[in-house]
């Protein structure tokens, strides 16, 4: 990201400052898209931030969405290299995507559980100092909530489970929802639990003007913790976000 894009989401993240102590620690993070307007560059964002040379912050990167090549691929285009971080152990991925096809005797219940056993062991063998530098990021809730054979049930109890190691352990949980894949009236619990439970609610959604050829979209961010909500447009392209105020692109 250039400078003035960086500066927009990172200001209204809270993210200008300072990079160590991790500025998000202790705080869920929810990231909102809708399907014409996609909000992954916002988790590609959070990752690359998380992940900076200058600090020894540590992710956890939960994929039910893409497989680790995906994002390799994605950050190396943004200067970080998932590899060679996964190396030095900052980076943990845990790849979900199989989780759809269990293995036999194995619920999707049981699955989830010990993806959380996992997540909390990975945790517990860190430094104690990493504890609160430390991202668990969840990339799409409703394919978890596929993996769980359309349980949100179950989506809700590990999100409760993730949201007590933020209290435990004072790391941050981010993650990504499709908000237009669901009727208004078949919202599931676990997404309008995430609203409520998030400190930094975002949202990336279509201009209310339609499609624009100089702007993707647009991006709503709710600060709780500041007390404040910004609203800036955004480009995406091959390698940089453009952020910028309506009318300045």
């Amino acid at each position: 990201m250039n400078q003035r894009s960086s500066n927009l989401l990172d200001e209204a993240l809270g993210l200008d400052q300072v990079i160590e102590p991790w500025p998000l620690r202790g705080q869920v993070v929810a990231i909102e898209d809708q399907v014409e307007t996609s909000g992954s560059f916002v988790l590609h964002h959070l990752l690359k931030r998380s992940l900076s040379p200058n600090s020894s912050n540590v992710t956890i990167f939960i994929a039910f969405s893409q497989p680790f090549s995906h994002y390799d691929r994605i950050l190396r285009k943004l200067g970080c290299n998932l590899v060679s971080q996964r190396d030095n152990s900052r980076f943990f991925f845990f790849d979900m995507l199989k989780l759809q096809c269990p293995d036999e005797g194995i619920t999707p219940e049981g699955g989830l559980i010990a993806l959380y056993g996992k997540i909390h062991k990975t945790i517990s063998a860190l430094p104690e100092i990493s504890w609160k530098n430390v991202s668990i990021i969840i990339d799409d809730l409703s394919l978890m909530e596929v993996a769980a054979n359309g349980s949100s049930d179950y989506v809700l109890d590990f999100l409760h489970y993730c949201r007590t190691l933020t209290s435990e352990f004072d790391c941050s949980l981010i993650t990504l929802n499709h908000e237009d894949i669901y009727s208004s009236e078949d919202r599931p619990t676990f997404f309008i639990q995430m609203e409520y439970l998030a400190d930094i609610l975002i949202k990336a959604e279509p201009l209310a003007t339609g499609l624009a050829t100089d702007v993707h979209g647009q991006l709503t961010v709710s600060n709780k913790g500041r007390n404040k909500v910004s609203n800036f447009h955004f480009k995406v392209k091959e390698n940089v976000v453009e952020c910028f105020y309506p009318g300045r692109s």
